[in-house]
């Protein structure tokens, strides 16, 4: 076993919920530091990221389940600051870095359709963020992967 770093007793303050999909790890990683000043964070990563709180299309059970969990961390560590994180295609971007969750929770919809979706989303979280955030200040991104594969953070509040 190699020895590892030191282990801190102090937890972070900020949660980031944010999609599993790993080609989006080191981009966040990179947000995070350099246009929010955050390096230490709880994780709560799952498929959907922010999303995975919202019952779109027939995730009402899953969507509870998520918004129990989030709630739970964010009272048990003291989080002061979450961020949800959205994800999908920028103007001309692939169609490929479209968040898989969101494909599979409305599988008919068109591109267009399913960004908007995550709009719709981000702010009903928003608006009921006291129940899933306690007292918790909430702030919500999209990663957008443009035509070149350059990936921009947006605001969605």
């Amino acid at each position: 076993m190699s020895p590892g770093g030191r282990w801190s007793v102090d937890r972070p303050k900020v949660l980031v919920v944010a999609c599993s999909d790993g080609r989006l790890q080191e981009l966040t990683d990179d947000f995070l530091a350099r246009e929010l000043g955050i390096v230490r964070y709880d994780r709560l990563y799952a498929p959907g990221g922010g999303g995975a709180l919202a019952p779109t299309g027939r995730d009402f059970m899953r969507a509870r389940q998520m918004r129990h969990e989030c709630r739970y961390l964010i009272d048990l560590h003291q989080i002061e600051r979450t961020i949800l994180l959205f994800h999908g295609p920028g103007p001309g971007g692939s169609p490929d870095a479209m968040c898989a969750d969101y494909s599979r929770k409305i599988p008919w919809a068109p591109m267009a359709m399913l960004l908007e979706r995550q709009v719709a989303d981000a702010r009903e979280l928003l608006q009921d963020a006291r129940d899933w955030a306690g007292d918790s200040t909430v702030e919500v991104y999209r990663c957008e992967i443009g035509a070149d594969r350059i990936a921009s953070f947006a605001s969605l509040e």
